[in-house]
């Protein structure tokens, strides 16, 4: 179950409650999930029943008991409690992550790739300055991966997919962002492309050489040297002669935080708390890129940067989990390994996938 999914169900909870009259509220056209904040238990947590306490005239803590048993019952829900002033934390069927890991394997770089805005065509009215130029070629592959056409303008030139030739009247917009303040050329095309599209359009571009160093300070290079690591992992498993599998019965505990052994146990943990919150993010990847929907609306525009901070998180998340995929020692490979290196892999998968919508190479070797 994705983020978005679980919004939509928590939103159907309220539903029921308000039809069963424990709550008098007008359901909410939102609801915000997130990992769980200190203290808190589970996959996700909601603050939902905060959200509605002052409309629905109950304390939170009221709000969120009313909630919980609908929200409890919903397919794919293993837990709900209540933590707090009346959060919502949500555990999921851990089956969710082997699903998602397998879904991504199979879609490949097209994961979070949609039809929903075939037939649409989008006109970019784009001025003769770099970084317009760069952010419109993000947005018309963006716009793309989710079914959409674009035009780009140029002073009344338009480049673009071919002649437009929707039935519909094309949605325009005249893309302006704070321009660069100096030619990005001597950065390289990947560096160059990543300092014009990481700073949100209204921001202004840093151009300096930060760009090019290769280290983890530099965001850019953390990314690319992530997706490469998810690659060498594979490399290396298969020197050491093991695969990744998502198929075995003991994914799920080895994705999930809840499967530890005894305490006094001597064996490797099967799972790793790096684990939980990357199949998190991954599981909002198409929703990161659906957001290029709502254009010609800012927020539509900001696609392109909240996709760059989204692929940066994926990336610290990954460094964490690589650690804890190979064999340490005399170590023997086992259905853990195979499950994080599968998880390794969905993650590398999706880096190479967003760089390339960005148009930043993704190399096997860094």
């Amino acid at each position: 179950m994705t983020p978005v999914e679980l919004s939509r169900t928590v939103l159907h909870a309220v539903r029921r409650a308000v039809d069963a009259g424990e709550l008098r509220v007008a359901v909410p056209v939102r609801a915000v999930v997130g990992p769980p904040g200190p203290g808190g238990r589970g996959d996700y947590a909601t603050n939902i029943a905060l959200q509605l306490a002052r409309p629905a005239g109950q304390p939170p803590l009221r709000v969120a008991e009313v909630l919980q048993p609908h929200l409890a019952r919903a397919e794919g829900v293993t837990g709900v409690e209540i933590t707090g002033p009346g959060f919502l934390n949500i555990s999921l069927d851990r089956s969710a992550a082997a699903d998602l890991v397998q879904r991504i394997r199979r879609e490949g770089l097209a994961y979070g790739h949609t039809d929903a805005l075939a037939g649409q065509v989008f006109e970019l009215r784009v001025p003769y300055e770099v970084r317009a130029e760069v952010l419109a070629d993000a947005l018309a592959r963006i716009i793309a991966s989710q079914g959409g056409r674009v035009a780009i303008e140029h002073r009344g030139r338009t480049a673009g997919p071919g002649p437009l030739a929707s039935p519909a009247t094309p949605a325009r917009l005249d893309l302006r962002p704070v321009p660069a303040p100096e030619d990005p050329a001597p950065l390289g095309p990947d560096a160059a492309r990543w300092a014009l599209l990481h700073p949100a359009p209204h921001d202004r571009p840093r151009i300096t050489a930060d760009h090019l160093v290769q280290r983890e300070s530099n965001p850019v290079f953390r990314v690319r040297y992530a997706h490469a690591r998810t690659r060498a992992a594979s490399r290396n498993a298969a020197d050491l002669g093991f695969t990744a599998d998502v198929d075995v019965d003991d994914v799920p505990q080895a994705l999930h935080p809840a499967s530890r052994p005894e305490p006094h146990a001597t064996s490797t943990p099967v799972s790793t708390p790096a684990a939980p919150h990357l199949v998190a993010l991954l599981a909002d990847h198409p929703r990161v890129l659906g957001t290029v929907g709502v254009l010609p609306r800012a927020e539509g525009v900001a696609a392109v940067s909240r996709l760059t901070r989204h692929l940066l998180a994926v990336a610290d998340a990954t460094l964490v989990l690589l650690p804890d995929v190979l064999p340490r020692g005399e170590e023997k490979p086992s259905a853990a390994h195979r499950a994080r290196l599968a998880l390794a892999e969905a993650a590398g998968t999706v880096l190479a996938g967003g760089l390339s919508l960005l148009g930043i190479d993704a190399p096997e070797h860094l």
